[in-house]
């Protein structure tokens, strides 16, 4: 991963590398960190880098799954509404039982899953609105799965800007250093990988 998403011919290719650009930096940010280090919650938010994880899998997951079933709904959720709040709720909360090496294991799954998607779907194919979720739109019936695939680009790159600011209340840690560490670039006299602090490796 470079900087910047590469360059496109199209627009669906567009959308897969900006798409592919938001989905990495969650690794990026992660990067270096520890199991407790990725469950804290050291900013005045109680979102941690392990639950944003979690969230963008999810996330990916749900919206997936509409643009592939569409112009139908996915298949319905047969278990009660009360465990499905659960599970949502769940999303956002690194619990003592999971590690950041799985939660990245299962974001990687799902973003290779979310990308062969719109890789394949008709972009123009009608997305229907559900009618159950209270913040969505209640005056059209669809989206498209071209809207599907930026509504997933703009809530990647929201969650991966609440995940920037949480690493860098956890180590001062920040993106381009992250990246660069990650992706292994040669340092210059503008950017230095990030290494662990002094007495903490």
């Amino acid at each position: 991963m470079q900087g910047m998403p590469a360059p496109a011919a199209d627009e669906r290719q567009t959308l897969i590398e900006f798409l592919a650009f938001q989905q990495n930096a969650f690794f990026a940010v992660a990067h270096g960190l520890t199991d407790e280090q990725a469950r804290a919650t050291p900013s005045v938010s109680a979102l941690s880098i392990g639950g944003l994880i979690k969230h963008a899998t999810g996330v990916q997951q749900s919206w997936a799954a509409r643009a592939e079933h569409a112009p139908q709904f996915p298949p319905p959720d047969p278990r009660p509404v009360e465990e499905q709040m659960a599970e949502y709720a769940d999303q956002y909360v690194m619990r003592d039982d999971e590690s950041l090496a799985d939660l990245l294991a299962a974001l990687k799954v799902q973003n290779t899953e979310t990308l062969r998607v719109f890789a394949e779907q008709d972009l123009d194919a009608a997305v229907p609105v559900p009618r159950d979720v209270p913040w969505f739109p209640k005056d059209i019936e669809h989206w498209s799965v071209r809207w599907a695939a930026m509504h997933l680009i703009e809530e990647l790159s929201r969650h991966a800007g609440h995940a920037d600011i949480v690493r860098e209340s956890i180590d001062r840690a920040t993106m381009y250093e992250l990246m660069a560490a990650e992706e292994q670039w040669p340092e210059t006299d503008w950017i230095k990988r990030w290494r662990p602090a002094a007495g903490t490796a």
